[in-house]
């Protein structure tokens, strides 16, 4: 600790305050401890704590700054972080987290000062925050780089990254980055409908930034008349909310129908005259009325990417999906074990967001029959049913076996627990044909093969430009409800892998198949802590809509 203390250059932990005392007369004020709750924020003295230590301590720390003084050249004490030049000192300060920066100011106004230097927080701004424009025209306007850091970067970091806006059963996804000198959410629209493989849309809904030395300024930019009044609250670490301060700039001259028109080019990319199908034209005037409402006044709840292990069939991650008459919709693909999820990013009013939209069974693989008779509805049923009765049969003897070990004796427990001889490693090679042996290979690494695929005669599907081959097929269940989410129950399909990037879902009772394919845009600061904190978020998103 004496060691530390005198090479921080505020003397023996008997009392920063002490030192600076006694040196004031002989080498000036330059080490004298700064207290400042300004310049210093929360706190970071080490000076307090360590006048308040033990006497037994400080005597020992004068023994070994008389053993390091005796040690050293000439017996003098080793130098100071005060001795060295000062742009040495701006190099080393540069390097700490902005967040350490407070309570080192507090050390000594000389650390005060060379804090001041803007170096060190365009440093920081780049290195924390990714800010790579030119902030040296920040000068222009009077605001330095630590301004920039301390009350935009910093004072708003809770904020980046992913998030689901609480639109009723429609959801959405904002992601929240740092541009330049702004800090912009970006929603992103899915493509339309039906083209699953085209790129995401995005529009701003909001932005932050530092026009002056005061505070940073929220601007709305919902609507069509420009960057208008707006405000931020964070309520608290994962949630946030957004309030527009001037909603007249929403409105249009042409009043609700010509709003009406715009958001539809903009939804859709078509006009209602070209959507002949009754019941859709209901859904979209019903999306409309309800959205609008909000006027970018919105409450949004923090969501994480999930965990990816090498073990995972492909890739988890965001995935664009064909959903009838609801048009595009995004879908998070999350694994667990032997199940996979795929939950819903935006929703319906059928199936809300937040709801688990279909489950694959990775232990029940599906074999396929040969292309000839794939195309026939009947037999692909038939095969699907076959599974989803060996699933109940499967599922009631664990309930069974589960009872049953309640009731038995311990000595019979302990007995059961006992390992027993598996398969050989060439028996546990051999599974079923085809799919089954498609799941080791990917395991092991091995490139899968690929097998023709068609849909059966009879299944509707918005997209026909599907893959004509695939990796493999699984066992799973598909979500569906009455409007309102009504009656809501799980109905036996058929998870279908692609490639790396698309899969599909065939939904037997509904006679209809969703393709799904994968956002390649980047996302940061969206990462899950760890798979315990992913699950609690789709847990939490799922309650909502519940």
């Amino acid at each position: 600790m004496a060691v530390c203390a005198r090479l921080c250059g505020v003397g023996p932990a008997r009392g920063c305050r002490r030192r600076g005392a006694q040196q004031k007369g002989t080498a000036g004020d330059s080490s004298e401890p700064d207290t400042d709750p300004e310049e210093g924020g929360g706190g970071g003295g080490g000076c307090g704590e360590a006048a308040a230590a033990e006497d037994d301590d400080a005597a020992e720390e004068r023994i070994e700054g008389a053993a390091l003084a005796e040690s050293s050249p000439r017996g003098r004490a080793p130098l100071s972080l005060l001795d060295l030049p000062p742009e040495l000192l701006v190099q080393i300060f540069g390097s700490l987290p902005g967040t350490d920066l407070p309570n080192l100011a507090l050390v000594c106004s000389a650390f005060r000062r060379i804090l001041r230097t803007d170096t060190i927080w365009r440093r920081r701004c780049k290195e924390e925050y990714g800010v790579c424009e030119n902030l040296r025209k920040l000068e222009i306007t009077g605001v330095s780089c630590r301004d920039v850091y301390a009350k935009l970067l910093h004072r708003y970091r809770h904020i980046l990254g992913l998030w689901q806006p609480d639109i009723g059963p429609y959801g959405g996804l904002l992601n929240v980055v740092v541009d330049g000198l702004f800090i912009i959410g970006w929603m992103y629209l899915p493509p339309h409908d039906p083209h699953v493989d085209d790129p995401m849309r995005v529009k701003p809904l909001f932005r932050i930034h530092l026009m002056e030395r005061k505070s940073a300024t929220v601007e709305c930019m919902y609507g069509h008349k420009g960057p208008h009044s707006g405000h931020i609250q964070i309520v608290k670490k994962d949630e946030f909310s957004t309030k527009c301060n001037q909603t007249d700039h929403h409105r249009m001259s042409g009043g609700r129908q010509e709003e009406f028109r715009t958001w539809l080019r903009e939804e859709w990319g078509r006009t209602l005259e070209d959507i002949f199908h009754e019941h859709m034209q209901e859904l979209i005037l019903m999306k409309f009325i309800y959205t609008s409402q909000y006027d970018n006044c919105l409450t949004y709840r923090r969501i994480y990417l999930p965990p990816w292990s090498a073990i995972d069939l492909i890739k988890p991650g965001l995935f664009k999906g064909t959903y009838g008459s609801h048009g595009l919709e995004i879908v998070m693909l999350s694994f667990h074990g032997k199940k996979a999820k795929g939950t819903k990013i935006t929703g319906d009013p059928n199936i809300p967001a937040g709801q688990q939209t279909v489950e694959i069974d990775l232990a029940h693989p599906i074999q396929l029959p040969d292309i000839e008779n794939l195309s026939n509805f009947s037999e692909l049923s038939r095969i699907v049913l076959e599974v989803q009765e060996q699933v109940r049969r499967e599922q009631q003897q664990e309930e069974e076996g589960g009872l049953e070990k309640e009731h038995q004796p311990q000595a019979q427990e302990e007995e059961e627990e006992q390992p027993q001889p598996g398969p050989s490693q060439q028996e546990a090679g051999r599974g079923a044909e085809g799919p089954a042996t498609e799941e080791g290979a990917m395991a092991q690494g091995s490139p899968p093969a690929s097998c023709p695929f068609v849909l059966p005669g009879g299944i509707a599907s918005r997209n026909e430009d599907y893959p004509r081959t695939c990796r493999a097929c699984f066992y799973g269940t598909g979500l569906i409800a009455g409007h309102g989410f009504t009656s809501p129950e799980r109905t036996p399909g058929v998870f279908v892998l692609f490639d790396d990037d698309r899969f599909g879902f065939i939904w037997l009772e509904l006679q209809s198949f969703s393709l799904y394919s994968r956002i390649k845009d980047s996302f940061q600061n969206a990462d899950a802590p760890s798979q315990e904190a992913f699950d609690e978020m789709l847990k939490n998103i799922q309650l909502l809509t519940s």
